[in-house]
Order: structure tokens, then C-alpha cells, then sequence
């Protein structure tokens, strides 16, 4: 399994921002996937994940709202929607697969593969 995150860069307050993830593997488009973030000096946390099909979607809830997270099996990836940016949202963001087993919603130790991560960094 591999996970590529991209999108990220240097944006101002109140802008939107699409991340992209591309994940190859034989079980990619039956696995749950997710964002995760670490901001600068803090742990990582959970951000949004969505199911094999794209029909259920999970947010952390400081995330409601102004985050979406999608898929696109054809094309093997899953997008995070940012909208609104606040300066608080400058960090590190993964995506990550959860193992096949996997119920929904996930816990963070379902994600068993990574990616290596995108920056984002919001200006005020």
C-alpha cells in the first residue's frame, strides 16, 4: 500500500484548500481511508474518514462543518475539503488506510498504512 498526500502550500486566513491522496493497493477502494494533522508542537489528531464506497463519512468535531472528506475510487483518491482556514489549521496532514477489518467509524489504531504527509500553512 502506498499513500501519497498533496496539495498543501502557504494560503491566507479564510481561504479553501482541496488535499489530494493517491493510494495504490489491492484493497484500496474496500478500505476506509483518513486525514489525519500534527500542528506544529502537538500530537497528531484524527480529522475526517470516509468508508470503501464513500457512503459514510466521519469528522473529529472541531472539524464539522468546515472540513469534507471524499473519494474517488476510479481514480484511487481521496480528497479533504478545507474551507474557511484559520491560522490553527497549520500543520502536517496524512492520509492514512485502515486494515480491511476495519469497522466504521474507525479508531485511530485501525490506520495501519501512511502517507507522508502534505503541509499546510495558514497565514493570518
Amino acid at each position: 500500500v502506498q499513500l501519497q498526500a498533496s496539495g498543501g502550500g502557504l494560503v491566507q486566513a479564510g481561504d479553501s484548500l482541496r488535499l489530494s491522496c493517491a493510494a495504490s493497493g489491492r484493497t484500496v477502494s474496500r478500505s476506509i481511508l483518513g486525514w489525519f494533522r500534527r500542528a506544529p508542537g502537538k500530537e497528531r489528531e484524527f480529522v475526517a474518514a470516509v468508508s470503501g464506497s464513500g457512503d459514510r463519512t466521519h469528522y473529529t468535531d472541531s472539524g464539522k462543518g468546515r472540513f469534507t472528506i471524499s473519494r474517488d475510487n476510479a481514480r484511487s483518491t481521496v480528497y479533504l475539503q478545507i474551507i474557511s482556514l484559520k491560522p490553527e489549521d497549520t500543520a502536517v496532514y496524512y492520509c492514512a488506510k485502515a486494515h480491511s477489518d476495519s469497522r466504521f467509524p474507525p479508531i485511530e489504531p485501525d490506520f495501519l498504512f501512511w502517507g507522508k504527509g502534505t503541509l499546510v500553512t495558514v497565514s493570518s
